[in-house]
């Protein structure tokens, strides 16, 4: 099998440089995270007991009980939409969720996470990003009643 002149160019870096390479690169990408994770988390968790919290979670409480969540698991479901799920994560940890409640979370949440940046680039392929977006929140929310539905009847 002939190389390309490009494979050629490039010499294949040896097995140090290539474990340095990815260890600096996952401490990077774990810095990052963390930065963004571990202040949602305490700033949660400190929130938790106070009155602007309960108030809001009972506003979204009758949302978030069709698909058999708390009301306050609707900032992890904001912060899953906007940022990431790590985001999400940070926030879904301190409320003491069930683990049926963390898996709906799961489900719901992988389906539609980080729609504004996938939704960008979706736009920027030439498809409609907007109606993708819309699709992908409309089938998180499906999934979610079908699992709750399912967890109601006692088979998940």
């Amino acid at each position: 099998m002939q190389r390309s002149p490009v494979e050629e160019a490039l010499p294949v870096p040896g097995i140090g440089e290539r474990f340095r390479r990815g260890l600096a690169g996952g401490l990077r990408t774990s810095l990052t995270i963390v930065k963004v994770t571990f202040p949602l988390y305490v700033a949660v968790d400190l929130l938790k007991g106070t009155e602007a919290i309960r108030a809001l979670g009972a506003f979204f409480s009758p949302a978030m009980g069709l698909f058999g969540l708390p009301g306050e698991a609707a900032f992890a479901f904001v912060a899953a939409f906007l940022l990431n799920l790590y985001a999400a994560i940070a926030i879904l940890v301190p409320l003491g969720l069930t683990p049926f409640q963390v898996t709906q979370c799961g489900l719901m949440m992988g389906i539609a996470h980080n729609l504004v940046v996938e939704g960008g680039v979706l736009q920027s392929t030439g498809t409609r990003g907007g109606i993708l977006t819309l699709f992908r929140v409309v089938a998180a929310a499906v999934a979610g009643l079908l699992l709750h539905g399912a967890h109601l009847l006692g088979w998940a």
